[in-house]
């Protein structure tokens, strides 16, 4: 005999329990069937709801209607499918077990109250109209039904509303031999009897476990548990959209996996299976030819799976129980959790610390203030004197765990699943550790469990890596990064690797999806959004969504949104950015920068504020980590100049320099932003620090191309108009330094602490005297680079390049590179 249990998702309306139907009858026609029915989805919700709301007196008719509707709804379209079916009879049943639930709303309305048994027998109603729906069904299709009352042959212990089945018991009771062959059998899960023979409840979604102890007592071939998903994933599916299906899995993982809240198997299920050793099956009613999840004692299918699972345990609180008198007194651990038992509060999780001055465990969030009361009556003397502290509780936890048999034997799980959860910024409360290392445990905070779940199904089981970019900034740089994107998509693709832009943001407005922005035409998009630029908004959408690996991108030049990196950070973005504002603000504020990124373990990447796509940051950080030390640095930091001085060398004036290179789009709209050499100066000032300089910008002694008060108070025109006035005195340096077999460049130099911008004459055998058209170029002379130095060089103007070098950056957020 095969078991089939339906949950009430399976059951909701007349085509879903006409499916259930079939299902029951393919199974029977080829091995006698049982069928074990939950109540339609909604209907325990009502009936829940109607002696609660009865027992403060308030109204109950709105959840009385619609459940009886549910009821009628189904039946109708069952008798509308075959008009044998007994309309009149079902409906006369419903209205029958409707007015027993009517009066005892009336009983518990007069006594203010409702207790256990009753409550216990209108919870349950919906289950025994399920299987009066479903038996009236068969009868209509000719098949002789055997209906089992799990009142009369399960017996239970415990409350009314939670008990547990003695299998041994209820097996003698259910007598297999006296069912016909033919006959189809059918039992409402749910439910069992104690031994005065009064209806008890096997706890909320128990018909799982019903439908397992059922397979146990009939010595069942098999118990297939028909849902509305296709299986056992290695996580939720609707959380984490690669999840895979599990096609195996033994009976200790999938205890450990519904232990630790995954939520197709029910915790109870597996326990009446494994003591007979049936197997369970996970099928999807709505995708009945889906081969679904086998669980059986097989612990050697690890289909190379060496991790089966991630589940997300909610509503947890956690109890420390600490105080310098714990240290080697005898019998603590037992007085605590002995006291939980008495009080009958389940614990979830135990850690205990090796000093053997604390003990922290983990109960269900609503009995943690029973908990507190307990633990203080038991302990009241300890805590009175002070060898006890004050019992600590946090609330709001959530206990995320990883399972799988393969874990026994494999190395660097445990690895793995906290790398994960740093990279996620997420802090671990508690760790534990199962004895049978089937399962790692963490407690994290309620409001990160979604995340932690993502991050750590992409650490051991995604080859996928994906970086969500928030850009702020749309202009030159950013419109380039953006069509990057969008180019390198497919290449990306090969790689296993996928970039979503999650928000795009001008100085108004941004657009935000949290499945990623369509590119296609983003700048229509932008201009015609609604939501005003709000970095609050930002961060309350990166929580709301669960967002695993968001990073944060600013290419605009605006002091403003650098001021937000430290907070951004914090708040678990990585940032990138070719924005110099925060690298060369105070001191102060880049070492918080570092702080920042430090602690919560996110990268903050500039690599293009000092050299546009050339390695220079991560070049120069590589040095000093190997022991390096610079002595020396000069270096062409300015695409725009490097332009301009190479003109100037090839006969052309300052000022046709300057407009052919504002012509070909290598200056700043204002042309006076690059000579006035502060954009050198703030690159030169990142390079002396990040070689461990505590430099201000006031330290760097600049030299701009333009005399000092030059053009002051003249519009761009103006200063366009006036700037041949220069001409003659430029072309009279660079005449000069001809003389000298020398040519003109505009360089930053660091000589010990001395830091300064400069036009210099460079001869041939200087490393920068061939350096022109754009191209920037760095001479590191140091104590392994010497006395040739290191030069980096290469093209260092242009948004393209710039995009190029932020579009790097945004990689190198990746755990683990590409």
């Amino acid at each position: 005999m095969r078991v089939l249990k339906f949950g009430g998702t399976s059951l909701a309306n007349p085509e879903r329990f006409l499916q259930a139907a079939r299902l029951i009858e393919k199974a029977h026609l080829e091995e006698q069937a049982a069928g074990v029915l939950s109540a339609p989805a909604k209907i325990t919700n009502h009936l829940v709801a109607l002696s609660e709301k009865a027992s403060l007196n308030q109204p109950t008719d709105c959840h009385f209607d619609e459940a009886v509707n549910i009821f009628y709804t189904i039946i109708k379209g069952l008798h509308a499918e075959n008009n044998n079916f007994d309309l009149a009879g079902t409906q006369a049943l419903i209205d029958r077990e409707f007015a027993q639930i009517a009066e005892l709303l009336e009983q518990i309305r007069a006594a203010g109250k409702v207790e256990d048994a009753v409550k216990a027998t209108i919870d349950c109603r919906g289950e025994k109209l399920s299987i009066a729906m479903m038996k009236a069904w068969f009868e209509a299709n000719g098949y002789a039904v055997t209906v089992i009352d799990p009142v009369e042959k399960l017996l239970a212990h415990g409350t009314y509303l939670e008990s547990s089945v003695d299998i041994a018991e209820s097996a003698k009771r259910v007598d297999v031999a006296s069912i016909p062959k033919r006959n189809l059998v059918l039992m409402a899960g749910f439910t069992a009897g104690n031994e005065k023979g009064e209806l008890v409840l096997l706890g909320r979604n128990g018909s799982d476990y019903s439908a397992a102890c059922l397979a146990a007592c009939l010595k069942a071939s098999a118990c297939e548990i028909w849902t509305d998903v296709d299986g056992v994933f290695t996580c939720d599916p609707r959380l984490v959209p690669d999840a895979r299906l599990l096609p195996h899995l033994s009976y200790r993982e999938a205890m450990e996996l519904s232990y630790f809240g995954a939520k197709v198997i029910h915790p109870r299920t597996i326990g009446p299976l494994v003591q007979t050793n049936i197997p369970c099956l996970i099928k999807n009613t709505g995708n009945p030819d889906a081969p679904g999840s086998v669980i059986d004692s097989d612990e050697n299918a690890a289909e190379g799976l060496q991790v089966k699972g991630i589940t997300n345990l909610d509503n947890v609180a956690m109890f420390n129980v600490s105080g310098p008198g714990m240290q080697g007194m005898v019998g603590m651990a037992a007085r605590v959790f002995s006291t939980m038992s008495k009080a009958g509060i389940s614990v979830i999780l135990i850690t205990q610390s090796s000093s053997e001055y604390s003990i922290s465990f983990c109960v269900p969030a609503k009995l943690a203030d029973h908990a507190l009361s307990v633990l203080n009556t038991e302990f009241a003397r300890e805590l009175q004197s002070g060898a006890l502290d004050p019992v600590d509780i946090i609330k709001d936890l959530s206990i995320v765990s990883v399972v799988g048999d393969g874990m026994r034997t494999a190395k660097g799980i445990a690895a793995r699943f906290f790398s994960s959860l740093a990279q996620a910024n997420i802090s671990i409360v508690a760790i534990a550790q199962g004895s049978s290392e089937r399962s790692i445990s963490a407690v994290v905070p309620m409001n990160k469990a979604i995340e932690a779940v993502k991050a750590t199904h992409q650490g051991l089981f995604s080859n996928k890596k994906s970086i969500d970019v928030f850009l702020v900034g749309v202009g030159g740089v950013g419109g380039a990064l953006i069509e990057q994107i969008k180019q390198q998509k497919a290449f990306l693709a090969k790689k296993d690797i996928e970039i979503r832009v999650c928000a795009l943001a001008n100085v108004n407005k941004m657009l935000l999806n949290e499945n990623g922005l369509d590119l296609d035409d983003w700048k229509n998009d932008l201009q015609n959004a609604i939501q005003p630029s709000d970095f609050d908004v930002l961060l309350s959408f990166i929580k709301l969504h669960h967002v695993v690996n968001p990073v944060f991108v600013d290419c605009t030049s605006a002091q403003s949104v650098s001021n937000l990196y430290v907070r951004a950070l914090r708040e678990g973005f990585h940032v990138v950015t070719p924005n110099k504002k925060a690298n060369t603000s105070s001191y102060a504020y880049y070492q918080e920068l570092r702080e920042a990124a430090r602690q919560g373990s996110h990268k903050f990447l500039y690599e293009t504020n000092v050299g546009a796509g050339l390695p220079v940051i991560e070049n120069l950080q590589n040095l000093l980590a190997a022991g390096d030390e610079v002595e020396k640095f000069e270096g062409i930091l300015s695409g725009s100049l490097s332009f301009i001085f190479g003109k100037l060398e090839e006969g052309l004036t300052l000022s046709q320099a300057t407009l052919l290179a504002k012509e070909k789009g290598f200056t700043e709209p204002d042309p006076r932003d690059d000579l006035s050499g502060a954009d050198v100066a703030r690159k030169l000032l990142i390079l002396a620090r990040e070689t461990g300089l505590p430099l201000e910008f006031e330290d760097i002694e600049v030299e701009g191309v333009l005399p000092r008060g030059f053009s002051d108070g003249m519009s761009r025109d103006e200063f366009l108009a006036v700037l041949p006035d220069l001409d003659a005195e430029f072309d009279q340096r660079v005449q000069a330094a001809k003389k000298e077999g020398k040519v003109l460049r505009y360089v930053g130099s660091i000589n010990g602490s001395k830091c300064r911008v400069a036009i210099e004459a460079v001869d041939e055998n200087h490393p920068l005297y061939k350096v022109k058209d754009g191209e920037n170029a760095l001479a590191f002379l140091t104590r392994y680079y010497s006395p040739i130095p290191l030069l980096l060089r290469g093209y260092g103007a242009g948004t393209d390049v710039t995009a190029a070098g932020v579009f790097a950056d945004i990689l190198r957020t990746l755990h683990g590179g590409i």
